[in-house]
């Protein structure tokens, strides 16, 4: 009872010292800002916190494979969007070291919380954890080598707000890396080619991009290239498929 009472108090210290707690309404009108195009495909319903289990994406190395063609090295600060349970943050944690730092954001409170009580019982002192918002991921600028986004591109409802509010968190030499399943939206994935357009409307180029097996799908890297446009410049990707919105019952990627 000490040790559970002991971890709920660090938890809620820690959330409160790295987060600045539920959206306000002014942040809340922020989010329903109209300037930014609406996706014109489907949105992936938000089902659940775990993509798979952490033992069989471990046994086919999936995150050390994720990690190293991402160039994640000690040191780095790191975002991991969509954390969810933390199987990323985790690992991620281990790789950047003592002198490196992980913030680890979702959107959906309870799995922050659950999030943040992890971290303090396995004493993860580089890793922050974060509430975002659905179109806002609310990171510092200026500050991140390398974002990532597992298993949860598609369910973005707004993705050019999102990546374009993304975009000042890099550090000049930063990246952001998508893992996602070559199969429509609605499917939980998103097409490559449709990835590459969403991402060039909001400035950035395509780095690199393979198939990646033992993550479910394939792996993309990219990078800011020019000045960020304004949000009326952005031009939605055309699909042809009628843009839903997602329903929230569950966590992020993982």
């Amino acid at each position: 009872m000490a040790l559970a009472r002991f971890l709920g108090l660090a938890a809620t210290l820690l959330l409160a010292a790295c987060d600045g707690g539920p959206a306000s309404p002014r942040e809340e009108k922020r989010e329903a800002h109209t300037g930014f195009p609406a996706a014109d495909r489907p949105v992936a319903t938000i089902v659940s916190a775990r993509w798979s289990n952490e033992e069989s994406r471990d046994r086919l190395n999936e995150a050390g494979q994720v990690m190293s063609l991402a160039g994640i090295k000690p040191g780095m600060t790191v975002a991991d969007i969509g954390a969810g349970e933390g199987y990323y943050t985790i690992r991620l944690a281990q790789r950047v070291g003592d002198k490196g730092r992980v913030v680890a954001e979702d959107i959906v409170p309870d799995v922050r919380d659950a999030l943040a009580t992890r971290v303090v019982r396995e004493r993860l002192n580089n890793v922050s954890v974060r509430l975002g918002l659905p179109a806002d991921p609310r990171l510092p600028e200026a500050s991140f080598d390398r974002v990532l986004m597992v298993h949860m591109y598609h369910e973005i409802e707004s993705p050019y707000e999102f990546l374009w509010r993304l975009r000042p968190s890099l550090t000049p030499d930063g990246q952001v890396i998508v893992v996602d399943a070559d199969r429509a939206t609605e499917n939980h994935g998103t097409p490559p080619e449709l990835l590459k357009c969403e991402f060039a409307a909001v400035g950035y180029r395509l780095v690199a991009m393979r198939p990646m097996p033992s993550a479910g799908g394939y792996l993309a890297i990219f990078a800011t290239e020019g000045e960020r446009p304004e949000p009326s410049a952005i031009r939605a990707c055309r699909t042809g498929k009628t843009a839903t919105p997602a329903a929230m019952t569950g966590s992020g990627s993982e």
